[in-house]
């Protein structure tokens, strides 16, 4: 096995002539619209979607005249030879060749990695860089590695990756942390809003990738180390912590060989476990970490009670399970991602095997998926909201987690009579819906839902429909409380009584936002807080 880092390019942030030459590389990029929207363009949906499953067939049937940008979806994306004439064409080959990006064949050249277009939060054309046949479809996407240590592969962009940049809080930060960074991606986006990033990653070749993604992206170098999970930060703290981990839980390879990329080394979900359990010592003091997990549904547990237990003290946690897989479908799914189907019915057969061995022994049933979203609170008494939402949301997410803990901070400390006393607004785009049968005086229930963010629906009473649908922030909620009392013949007294929890429970879920008498933000709170 040769040397790895000698098959990466080399881009240099620092040395100005490494600098200029990346900066030459991206200008040709953008000039062939070598970008998200121009590769839209170029593929059409179908082709487009397509090679996000690795399905490259229809990319190579759109791709087959002579333009800039065809050349090079075909050197970068779909990892096919190129003439030099056509190469030279599309880019400072000389440069490429010198920098390793590269590599020179007869008259033809060839990439030495992948180059994904990926486009920022705010219309950015970044390229994502990955090892040769990663950039989707992992390990079992492979094409051409060379003599690459299959354990060092370094992915591209993914559907992982996109979701936690989208549910990650994008306030201005000073410091902010990529644990296990990859290819560099959470790394690229919090450089748009952090002073100093800082990216670790075990496995060394994934630094060098990080370190071409942010340069051929224009963003500042990141301060990147070696090690694993918060050992080579041992001692500092963040304001934001981003990380996804390899979170897959597998049985460990009869070989000892791993996929550094998603096999973390520890059994079971005890690497998200301790990753979580950790953080608290590396948050600063109303700092965020946020995580993608996987997680086991064990025989005789609770899932919501054992994800409770990770979460550390003075920290609120929002954790949302996504997905759940029974054990078949999860390492089927996870055997196909390395590629094990290719292997051989016996050898495949071997492997599954050991793959519901492990869950056996573990007495594990299933495997959830999710987010979890710690906040270092401080608080004696922390906010931990578990749950089970599978349904379709609206990205980015990182405002409406924002407010998720805002309103928990609210509900903390508001009793029951400064419930009442408060001021609330029926948030933006909510809807109401009435389910009956046709021609009923009265409907079976009625619901209020959501079209934005995490898109909620729930049930409430005819009180509490005529409630949230007066709540302008003009009144108090005790003074509608009153109006409806005498509108449905009801005691005042006994309605205030039972009517806070459903308050509550509006509130947390963020139909109704807390505001200020006359005017917006959270009662006793800054104007930028819940309803601003």
């Amino acid at each position: 096995m040769g040397d790895v880092s000698t098959h990466l390019p080399t881009a240099d942030a620092q040395d100005p002539e490494s600098h200029d030459r990346t900066a030459r590389l991206r200008a040709a990029l953008l000039a062939a619209a070598f970008t998200a929207d121009g590769l839209l363009d170029l593929l059409g949906a179908s082709a487009y979607a397509a090679l996000a499953r690795s399905e490259t067939v229809p990319a190579l049937r759109a791709t087959r005249g002579d333009s800039p940008l065809e050349t090079l979806v075909r050197l970068f994306l779909l990892q096919r030879p190129v003439e030099l004439r056509r190469a030279r064409a599309a880019l400072p080959v000389a440069e490429c060749l010198a920098d390793g990006w590269l590599v020179q064949d007869g008259d033809e050249v060839r990439a030495t990695v992948d180059v994904r277009p990926y486009g920022g939060p705010e219309g950015q054309d970044w390229w994502i860089v990955s090892d040769l046949g990663c950039a989707v479809g992992g390990a079992g996407g492979i094409r051409g590695v060379g003599d690459v240590d299959r354990s060092q592969l370094v992915l591209g962009v993914g559907g992982a990756s996109t979701t936690l940049a989208g549910i990650t809080v994008r306030r201005p930060v000073a410091k902010a942390l990529d644990l296990g960074t990859g290819s560099g991606i959470q790394a690229l986006h919090a450089a748009q809003h952090a002073s100093r990033v800082t990216g670790t990653d075990l496995n060394p070749r994934a630094l060098r990738i990080a370190a071409l993604t942010l340069a051929l992206s224009g963003a500042g170098a990141a301060d990147l180390r070696e090690g694993s999970l918060f050992e080579p930060v041992a001692g500092e703290t963040y304001d934001l912590i981003v990380s996804n981990p390899p979170f897959v839980i597998s049985p460990r390879p009869a070989d000892g060989a791993r996929l550094t990329y998603r096999d973390g080394g520890m059994g079971g979900d005890d690497l998200c476990r301790t990753l979580v359990q950790q953080s608290a010592a590396h948050l600063n003091d109303g700092g965020y970490c946020q995580l993608l997990a996987n997680w086991q549904h064990v025989a005789g547990e609770e899932w919501h009670e054992r994800l409770r237990s990770w979460v550390p003290r003075g920290c609120d946690a929002w954790i949302v399970q996504r997905e759940v897989q029974d054990v078949a479908q999860y390492a089927e799914l996870w055997l196909r991602d390395a590629g094990a189907h290719r292997a051989g019915p016996e050898t495949y057969a071997a492997q599954y095997d050991a793959w519901l061995d492990e869950f056996e022994a573990r007495k594990t049933r299933a495997v959830g998926f999710g987010w979890i979203t710690l906040r270092k609170s401080g608080s004696a008494s922390p906010s931990v909201t578990v749950e089970e939402w599978p349904h379709p949301v609206e990205q980015p997410l990182g405002e409406a987690v924002v407010r998720h803990f805002e309103r928990q901070d609210y509900l903390r400390a508001t009793d029951d009579a400064a419930l009442l006393a408060g001021h609330f607004r029926l948030a933006d785009e909510v809807v109401q819906e009435q389910v009956g049968l046709p021609g009923a005086e009265d409907p079976e229930h009625v619901v209020l839902r959501q079209n934005r963010a995490m898109r909620r629906a729930t049930k409430v009473d005819t009180v509490g429909a005529g409630f949230a649908g007066v709540c302008d922030g003009s009144l108090s909620a005790g003074r509608i409380l009153d109006a409806i009392a005498q509108l449905v013949g009801e005691d005042p007294v006994l309605l205030r009584d039972r009517t806070p929890a459903s308050i509550r429970t509006l509130v947390e879920q963020g139909f109704l936002e807390p505001v200020a008498a006359g005017g917006p933000g959270v009662p006793g709170g800054p104007e930028a807080g819940v309803g601003a």
